[in-house]
C-alpha cells in the first residue's frame, strides 16, 4: 500500500537557524522557504540522495504546529510521509482497517502541490503520518 518515504518533517522553532544548521554545518542543498497558509507553516525542503527533510516553522499562532513546538520547543521529528498511488483508495483501505484520517477526510494540497492526508498518531505508535498521491 505505501511506496517510498517521501520526507521526514521536523518542526523547528527558528527555521532561519534551521535552514544554516543543514546548509552551513551539513551541506546540504536547501530549497527557499516558502508559506503553507492552508497548513499553518512556512516550510523547505533538504533534499538528500534518497529522500527530503521537511523544516516547518508555524505560520501565525493557531499554527496545527503550535502545541507540538509548545511540548517541544527545541523543536523534532513531526511526521513521516510515505508516498501512495491513489490516496482516496489508501484513506478508504486505511480506514477500513481501523485507521483514523485527521480532519474532514478529504485530501487537501500540500508542500509539493500533490493531495495529502494525515492519520491519526495513535493508530501508527506514537508517529503521526502523512500520506502523498505521487
Amino acid at each position: 500500500m505505501i511506496g517510498r518515504l517521501n520526507h521526514v518533517a521536523i518542526a523547528v522553532p527558528d527555521l532561519d537557524k534551521a535552514v544554516k544548521t543543514y546548509r552551513d554545518m551539513l551541506g546540504a542543498k536547501v530549497s527557499e522557504p516558502k508559506d503553507e497558509p492552508d497548513h499553518g507553516v512556512t516550510v523547505v525542503f533538504v533534499e538528500l540522495p534518497n529522500t527530503k527533510i521537511e523544516l516547518l516553522q508555524k505560520l501565525g499562532e493557531s499554527s496545527p504546529i503550535a502545541k507540538f513546538l509548545e511540548r517541544n520547543p527545541e523543536g523534532g521529528v513531526h511526521h513521516l510521509c510515505y508516498e501512495v498511488d491513489d490516496i482516496r483508495a489508501t484513506r478508504d483501505q486505511l480506514k477500513a482497517a481501523g485507521a483514523r484520517v485527521l480532519g474532514d477526510g478529504e485530501p487537501k494540497i500540500g508542500a509539493h502541490g500533490k493531495p495529502v492526508l494525515f492519520l491519526h498518531p495513535k493508530d501508527f505508535v506514537g508517529t503521526l503520518v502523512e500520506i502523498e498521491q505521487v
